[in-house]
């Protein structure tokens, strides 16, 4: 799981021996996500978890609503440091089938992120949480944005802005009902998914 940023901490680590103890935390909370789900996650349960005192797990996470901000801006955080990292392995590489490169990657990760997906699928996600996501697949369209045009396949504007965000919003719902199916994800449902999306992008390439 990636870190969560300051802005989701209501004080900031700086000893390393802190910095260990919130790390504690989250894992705990990640657990405590995976094995009883988003509702067990109370300051209580959690610090007892991490083997922390309440207070301590205060000075950071006050609520029950910080600990799952601090859950999901870490798992956005990977998701955008993973989709760096494709940009940059598309550009050297010059992928042929960018949609269906990204889709098995990202549904890989998918497989091994049962934390995310607990938080993904289940009903507690806090409004901050939300505003965090839809910002998240922002800078997730901005990666495809950036890979095609590594590949030479789009021009850049405010309609390929858009059109990325557009194939974002489209591949989370059918990944979203592609692991509700099947924790693996339902493998036709990912194959539709690859269709659908190089279909709008090609579409989207030919605009220009």
């Amino acid at each position: 799981m990636g870190e969560p940023s300051a802005a989701h901490l209501r004080r900031t680590p700086q000893q390393a021996r802190s910095k260990a103890r919130l790390a504690r935390v989250l894992r705990a909370a990640e657990r405590v996500l995976i094995e009883e789900g988003a509702e067990a996650l109370t300051t209580t349960r959690v610090a007892a978890r991490a083997k922390v005192s309440v207070g301590s797990l205060y000075q950071y996470l006050p609520d029950r609503e910080a600990i799952i901000d601090a859950l999901a801006a870490g798992y956005f955080a990977k998701l955008e440091a993973a989709m760096d990292g494709f940009v940059e392995v598309a550009t050297a590489r010059h992928w042929a089938d960018p949609v269906g490169t990204l889709v098995d990657e990202f549904a890989a990760i998918y497989r091994a992120e049962h934390g995310f997906r607990a938080l993904w699928f289940g009903s507690g996600l806090t409004e901050r949480t939300r505003t965090a996501d839809r910002e998240h697949k922002h800078r997730m369209a901005d990666g495809i944005r950036r890979i095609l045009l590594s590949l030479g396949l789009a021009q850049d504007d405010d309609h390929l802005t858009r059109s990325c965000h557009a194939a974002v919003l489209a591949a989370d719902a059918l990944a979203q009902e592609a692991f509700r199916r099947d924790p693996e994800g339902d493998a036709g449902l990912l194959e539709e998914a690859k269709v659908m999306l190089r279909g709008y992008l090609s579409a989207v390439a030919g605009r220009g």
